[in-house]
């Protein structure tokens, strides 16, 4: 199974992609980032509906969309990693998390997804989400394989 991370905005170097390079070495599911941006001036409506068509575009074909959203479902990581198994048991080839803009995700493209996450109640920046993110692949990995990575 191959994720695809299909975020608004650039990464720079800094310690979150230090974070997100160490995970995904560790990483054996191939893991893609495409990062969008749009740089036109928008009013908020305007912008996230094109963010939105910018993620449409760089997600693959048939992939599973999970979006990352605050309003959307907790879970703990052991449910996380369960999903993740379920999908790739499916045979499903690739599933993508879509990270959204400074104003969060589109309505529309939000309600295209299969699943709707949050990384919790608080609002992280856009970098640290990925990480977060990655790190969490990483330990749904070990989860599905009874690795002790993750010990609770």
């Amino acid at each position: 199974m191959r994720i695809v991370i299909a975020a608004v905005g650039r990464a720079r170097k800094g310690p979150e992609q230090t974070l997100i390079d160490l995970y995904r070495q560790r990483l054996r599911w191939p893991l893609e980032i495409r990062e969008v941006e749009e740089k036109r001036p928008l009013d908020t409506a305007g912008r996230k509906r094109r963010e939105a068509a910018l993620l449409r575009a760089a997600l693959p074909a048939d992939a599973v969309i999970a979006a990352l959203d605050e309003r959307g479902k907790p879970l703990d990581s052991k449910a996380f990693a369960a999903q993740l198994g379920q999908w790739q048991d499916t045979g499903h080839r690739d599933v993508a998390f879509l990270i959204g803009g400074a104003d969060g995700l589109d309505q529309d493209l939000r309600a295209e997804a299969a699943l709707v996450i949050a990384l919790g109640p608080m609002t992280w920046p856009h970098l640290l989400a990925r990480s977060m993110l990655v790190e969490q692949l990483y330990r749904a990995e070990c989860i599905l394989a009874g690795h002790p990575y993750h010990r609770a």
